[in-house]
């Protein structure tokens, strides 16, 4: 018996409803951003006839018309918006909304340092000492004792010469890339690179090339066919993937690297205080030396649970950044607070690797019960990041609410940050998820599913 309860559309299962719906909403997306006004002709100086709205109103931009298709679908689907929920305390493995707790799946405090009394109490007395802002570019007047201190720990983390630290993690990439390479320079990026890699690039004005999700032989032939046209030569790796939980082989990278003469970089955004037996990341886990890559990245908003992003390598690359790098020289230095927190982090890393390894066990407890509960995992490798992908951002949308309904809050990852047909849930492990709130979870999910 066909289901056509509210459907307002008789004769039509949900199923098959919703599809149609989605349909609907992709054809109107791709029509707004079709829908753009001719550029009127201006002649000695003079414009002529009147400038379209869409030059002179932010509510006509593209993007906000695409934006506003989706959210009304959502609305007549009965669906809220996933996004922009408000946390009312520390969010962990659990978290507090609208006053219920939640098993939190939202978070990248990966090790629980978020919220750690020592890392606190570390912040405090930082605040205590320093005040909350340094309050001058650091080149200025804006050096402290605390920047130092965490640069030479994260320097230290990687056995190289020194690290610079940045108030944001986006803007590590996005001036670093953008102030070393130029127009005579090629950069190579895996295709699933983030955002803040691909804007420094443009920034550069290098010419920029994808190769397929970790395939190293895919870069090797690129390199041989495109290495002697350029100047310099940058290849682009994260050390986990934060859509997919997937990562590099590494040790393969380095020796093309070495091989054509470029140079190497890889954001550890996700791995760091997740691969290896004590944390230090993808370099730990392979058994790698520091100086196998040239710059390392990473951000101090996961697992060093503070804000902004750093940059460690040899002495010529992090003294260039610091005194040329226009994110850094142009910007206010870290408020110290926030320095003392991400210090504090990496020591309790360093100093309890066992939740580095609860951690590692968590995730692959989850990975292992999704799949035997039929969920689609993807390439993940279990390591803290674990997606469920459904096919469509209508489904992911739907699952997301359902499972908040029932106190696990997972957040949906959609079109265009995804291809549609990859949509999915993506969960973040921490080292305090318990095994029975794992099961919990992939049970209400594979109920769902």
């Amino acid at each position: 018996m066909s289901e056509t309860k509210n459907s307002g559309l008789p004769g039509l299962t949900s199923a098959l409803k919703n599809k149609l719906i989605q349909q609907a909403l992709e054809r109107k997306l791709r029509q707004a951003g079709q829908e753009q006004p001719a550029a009127r002709p201006v002649a000695g100086g003079q414009k002529k006839g009147a400038v379209p709205d869409a030059y002179t109103r932010f509510d006509q931009y593209p993007g906000y018309r695409q934006l506003r298709i989706m959210n009304d679908g959502a609305a007549r689907l009965g669906l809220r918006s996933p996004f922009f929920k408000l946390h009312e305390g520390t969010a962990g493995a659990d978290t507090q909304i609208d006053g219920k707790t939640y098993i939190n799946y939202a978070s990248y405090n990966y090790l629980g340092m978020s919220g750690d009394p020592v890392v606190t109490q570390a912040a405090k007395e930082a605040i205590d000492r320093y005040g909350t802002s340094v309050s001058a570019s650091r080149l200025v007047s804006g050096e402290r004792p605390i920047h130092r201190e965490l640069e030479r720990a994260i320097a230290g983390l990687y056995g190289v010469d020194d690290a610079i630290t940045y108030v944001s993690g986006h803007a590590a990439n996005v001036t670093t890339i953008g102030y070393l390479f130029g127009s005579r320079d090629l950069v190579l990026h895996d295709e699933l690179i983030h955002n803040s890699v691909l804007q420094g690039i443009q920034l550069s004005g290098a010419k920029r090339l994808s190769f397929p999700h970790n395939d190293a032989d895919a870069l090797d032939r690129m390199l041989a066919e495109q290495r002697h046209q350029f100047e310099r030569v940058l290849i682009v790796l994260e050390g986990i993937y934060s859509m997919d939980g997937d990562y590099p082989d590494l040790p393969r990278f380095v020796e093309i690297k070495r091989r054509h003469q470029t140079f190497l970089m890889v954001d550890e955004a996700h791995s760091l205080g997740v691969m290896g037996k004590t944390g230090r990341g993808i370099h730990e886990h392979f058994g790698l030396p520091g100086d196998a890559v040239d710059i390392w990245m990473g951000t101090l908003s996961k697992t060093l649970a503070g804000c902004g992003g750093y940059i460690a390598g040899e002495t010529a690359l992090i003294e260039h950044l610091k005194f040329l790098a226009p994110g850094f020289l142009y910007s206010v230095g870290m408020p110290p607070p926030v320095a003392a927190a991400s210090l504090a982090s990496l020591h309790r890393m360093l100093e309890l690797p066992e939740r580095v390894a609860t951690l590692q066990a968590r995730g692959r407890y989850f990975l292992d019960y999704a799949k035997a509960a039929g969920i689609d995992t993807g390439s993940s490798a279990g390591l803290a990041v674990i997606p469920a992908i459904v096919g469509s951002s209508l489904k992911a949308t739907e699952l997301s609410a359902e499972l908040f309904a029932q106190g696990i809050n997972v957040q949906p990852i959609l079109y265009p940050a995804v291809p549609e047909q990859a949509a999915r849930l993506r969960f973040f492990i921490s080292c305090m998820h318990t095994e029975e709130e794992i099961r919990r979870t992939v049970d209400a999910l594979g109920a769902l599913t």
